[in-house]
């Protein structure tokens, strides 16, 4: 089957018409951010903030236009709200429309708009949802919400991996998937499996070595379809693998989806517990649930001579959970078994599941689990709204 080519969607594209402005949307410039991989293709369409509801039609019809070209087996296409709105031009900033500074930052002292959200906002058939979060890069989250994850599948649960990191997304590689995405018939897309964990990202659509170059407005339309417009089915718990810091995906998922939790995933040094901390605040602010703390890395045991070395210290995240009044969930230690299962797309819960370091894992899953079942307040909670200050 030949390749799609851009130009080849761009031309398709000619033929949908702005209702509003009297032109298509490629001479109007509102599309942008067009990736193709092995027949599945996105893209984003730019329109007023103001504007975005209304035109939901539009982007189906961009959708539908473009799935009927040869070669192209899914489409994603995204409303962003990048453009000025008409307060902007007014006089406004250019990042207004868009919920903050240009970039998508949020701006100082601004309240998000829109209804109070409920559960029913989320996927639906998940019952629970948990953001597994970092407050920097580096600390092996990615490697931590996967292997939690496979530690729930093995426990009976139907369990789902949404990779909301969008800039740098890992799942893929980490679970050794390089299958196709699927349409349903209801023109929604199938996740990807593997091991009994269905997982979605947008590394299925993008290169592993192309640049995600998208502002704060594509990332949060892309999160809300990939997790509203795939066909998740009935899912006892999504395990969600959260971009490092404190930005548009974190606040995203706090004000739109009805997050059961948040565990935090911390190396022992000082450096990193102070982002951590920055991150559980964050949480607490928009009132989500921290149900602990990890520490990776904890530790390191020589496999040739048994001796141990504190290579980033230790017991650090357990003592700053004692400190912030959350529990700490318990430790991974620095072990190359780790590293090369993941490498290989074989987690160690599944490569070597009698190992310690699996047991380990199983651990810190059947406690959040727990903690989910029990905390009847915690599983029902509504998502939010939000004042950024």
């Amino acid at each position: 089957m030949a390749q799609v080519t851009e130009q080849q969607i761009i031309d398709a594209l000619k033929e949908v018409q702005d209702p509003d402005r009297g032109a298509d949307v490629v001479s109007l410039g509102m599309i942008g951010g067009i990736i193709i991989k092995d027949g599945n293709v996105g893209f984003a369409i730019e329109v007023d903030a103001e504007r975005g509801q209304q035109l939901e039609p539009l982007r189906k019809q961009a959708e539908k236009i473009v799935a009927e070209l040869p070669g192209v087996l899914s489409v994603s296409a995204v409303l962003t709200a990048d453009r000025a709105s008409s307060d902007a031009a007014a006089g406004g900033s250019p990042g207004a429309a868009a919920g903050g500074s240009p970039g998508g930052s949020p701006g100082p002292a601004r309240q998000q708009t829109g209804p109070q959200r409920d559960a029913s906002m989320g996927p639906p058939g998940v019952k629970h949802i948990v953001a597994i979060a970092s407050g920097k890069g580096g600390v092996g989250k990615s490697t931590t919400a996967v292997n939690i994850a496979l530690g729930l599948v093995a426990k009976g649960l139907r369990v789902g991996m949404l990779d909301a990191d969008i800039y740098g997304p890992s799942q893929p590689r980490l679970l050794g998937i390089k299958g196709k995405l699927e349409t349903s018939d209801s023109d929604t897309m199938e996740p990807l499996e593997s091991n009994g964990l269905k997982v979605m990202s947008i590394g299925f659509l993008v290169p592993e070595d192309t640049p995600m170059i998208w502002r704060g407005p594509m990332v949060t339309s892309a999160l809300q379809q990939m997790l509203r417009e795939i066909e998740w089915g009935e899912l006892d718990i999504m395990v969600v693998d959260m971009p490092p810091g404190t930005g548009d995906a974190q606040l995203t998922m706090a004000q739109q989806v009805p997050l059961a939790g948040a565990v935090i995933v911390s190396t022992p040094q000082d450096i990193a517990l102070l982002d951590a901390r920055k991150g559980l605040n964050m949480f607490r602010k928009v009132d989500v649930p921290v149900l602990g703390f990890i520490e990776n890395m904890s530790y390191y045991v020589c496999p040739k001579c048994g001796d141990r070395a504190d290579i980033f210290g230790h017991g650090g995240a357990k003592t700053e959970a004692e400190k912030l009044e959350t529990e700490f969930l318990g430790e991974i230690p620095l072990d190359i078994a780790i590293r090369e299962t993941s490498d290989q797309g074989r987690p160690i819960v599944i490569s070597q599941p009698d190992s310690v370091h699996a047991a380990a894992y199983m651990e810190i899953a059947n406690r959040i689990w727990e903690k989910l079942t029990v905390d009847s307040e915690t599983s029902t909670r509504s998502a939010p709204k939000i004042v950024v200050q």
